[in-house]
C-alpha cells in the first residue's frame, strides 16, 4: 500500500544497497551505507515544488557539523535539507539519491563560502535542467566533500547544575 514514487525510491536503494536494516509499518532504513549514515525511505510522501513539483520521501543523512552561523542560510535554501546541531548531522529529503547528492553539495557551497543562497538555488534548477537533457552532473553522482566524523555538538550546560542533581531534585518531587 505504498505510494508509487515511495516504492520506486525502496527499490532504487535496495538494489543499490541491499536489504534495509530495519523496518516500520511506515519506514525503511539503512544504517551506514555508502556515505551515507542513515537512509530512511517512508511511504508518508510530502508535497515539495523546488525546484520543480515533486513528492520527497527518501532522507539521507550525513555527519556534519553546521555552523550556527549558516543555519539561516540552509533554511532559506531548501526546506528540504536540515541539520541536527547536537547529533552533528545533515540530511536531505527527496525522492532520489541523486537529488539528495545535490541538494547536499549545495548545502556544502553555502556553508563554506562557495555559493550564496540565491546562486545555490539557482544551480540547483540549472543542474535539474542538465540531467533531464541527459546529462550526468557530478553533484549529482555523488558527494562532492568528505564528511566528518566526530560532529555531534552537545552544547552547553547552562544551569550550573548536574546531572545527578536534578535526577535527585527529580526523585524527591515525585514523592512531594
Amino acid at each position: 500500500n505504498w505510494p508509487e514514487a515511495a516504492a520506486m525510491a525502496v527499490e532504487e536503494i535496495t538494489a543499490k544497497y541491499g536489504k534495509p536494516d530495519g523496518i516500520t509499518a511506515d519506514e525503511l532504513f539503512w544504517l551506514k551505507k555508502g556515505v551515507w549514515k542513515k537512509i530512511c525511505v517512508s511511504k508518508m510522501e510530502s508535497t515539495h515544488n523546488f525546484p520543480i513539483a515533486h513528492t520527497d520521501m527518501m532522507q539521507t543523512t550525513i555527519s556534519y557539523n553546521v555552523p550556527e552561523d549558516k543555519m539561516d542560510d540552509l533554511g532559506k535554501f531548501d526546506g528540504s535539507v536540515t541539520f541536527d546541531r547536537t547529533q552533528g548531522t545533515m540530511s536531505a529529503r527527496c525522492d532520489k539519491e541523486a537529488n539528495n547528492f545535490l541538494a547536499l553539495n549545495l548545502a556544502h557551497d553555502i556553508i563554506t563560502n562557495k555559493k550564496t543562497v540565491a546562486q545555490a538555488r539557482k544551480a540547483y534548477g540549472d543542474i535539474i535542467k542538465l540531467k533531464m537533457k541527459g546529462g550526468n552532473p557530478l553533484y549529482m553522482a555523488k558527494l562532492t566533500f568528505t564528511p566528518k566524523s566526530n560532529t555531534a555538538d552537545p552544547d552547553i550546560n547552562t544551569t550550573g547544575l548536574t546531572k545527578d542533581q536534578v535526577t535527585k531534585a527529580i526523585t524527591q518531587n515525585t514523592k512531594n
